[in-house]
């Protein structure tokens, strides 16, 4: 009887999907996939803290966590336009709760009033993960590095302008990582950004699209030149969902649901797999 109570024991085990988990966005537009059919791609499928029925980004990481066989229950708080510093302030009482996972997304300049500086973002990052750390010692905090901008690299104006394209991108990453070394509680950072520089660097992605989209390439930005289009925040979402389950996206296939639903061709959803693969490794 012993020996058949194992055994039925391990069987039940090893077909049991993986300890559920929980995760929580924080972020703004670069968040909900603002300017993309993505904003309202399956809100039911994620929690929404502010009950505004957003799907975004954390309804891709879900889809994905879905098809791979991993029970992740998602969360977000998200603002348009906002950095860490709105959230810290405003929003502790909607987010004040136990999380494993918790993504902070910053505004796409770090600072509104300063370009590039870091400061108010480290000191509100801080702020969060010791929230964060309040309730569960063992959550995992990290800072999503985000992309260049093209309004601010090919229109005057800004600190990146006439600069190649890579710039902001890897600015803002040398400026989130920086953070992570320096502030208490961040565990890391997710190179979004250099995804980006990745898909254009190797032409599957489009750098200019102001001059218009080239054949054959993808556009990565929305018709503002601000935020994602779906190809861009769908590479988003792979990264942050690779990054935090260290699960190669590539096995999500051509086929991946949530590229079917929002439009993307099989060899698009494939080769921006690749792209978070490799940027993964490398970063």
């Amino acid at each position: 009887m012993i020996r058949l109570l194992l055994t039925l024991t391990a069987l039940s085990l090893s077909v049991a999907p993986a300890s559920a988990r929980d995760i929580l966005f924080i972020g703004n537009s670069f968040t909900f996939g603002a300017g993309s059919p993505v904003e309202r791609y399956r809100p039911d499928s994620v929690t929404d803290l502010n009950g505004e029925k957003i799907g975004g980004v954390p309804a891709l990481f879900r889809t994905f966590a879905e098809q791979a066989g991993l029970d992740w229950t998602v969360s977000l708080e998200t603002s348009p336009g906002k950095d860490l510093a709105y959230h810290d302030a405003n929003r502790r009482a909607a987010i004040d709760r136990r999380w494993d996972v918790v993504i902070l997304q910053g505004y796409s300049t770090l600072d509104a009033r300063h370009p590039g500086d870091a400061t108010r973002h480290g000191a509100a990052a801080g702020r969060l993960a010791a929230l964060f750390h309040a309730r569960n010692p063992r959550a995992r905090v990290e800072l999503v590095e985000t992309w260049s901008r093209a309004d601010l690299t090919y229109r005057p104006g800004s600190r990146w302008s006439g600069k190649p394209i890579a710039t902001m991108a890897n600015d803002l990453a040398a400026a989130n990582r920086q953070v992570a070394r320096t502030v208490p509680g961040i565990a890391g950072t997710i190179p979004v950004g250099s995804a980006w520089n990745d898909a254009i660097a190797t032409g599957i992605a489009d750098a200019d699209p102001y001059d218009g989209i080239d054949p054959g390439k993808v556009g990565l930005w929305a018709d503002d030149h601000y935020h994602g289009s779906t190809a861009g925040y769908y590479l988003e979402a792979l990264t942050i969902f690779g990054r935090v389950t260290d699960y190669d996206v590539r096995r999500l296939g051509p086929d991946e649901r949530a590229a079917r639903d929002l439009g993307l061709t099989p060899a698009v959803a494939k080769a921006l797999q690749r792209v978070a693969w490799k940027t993964l490794r490398q970063n």
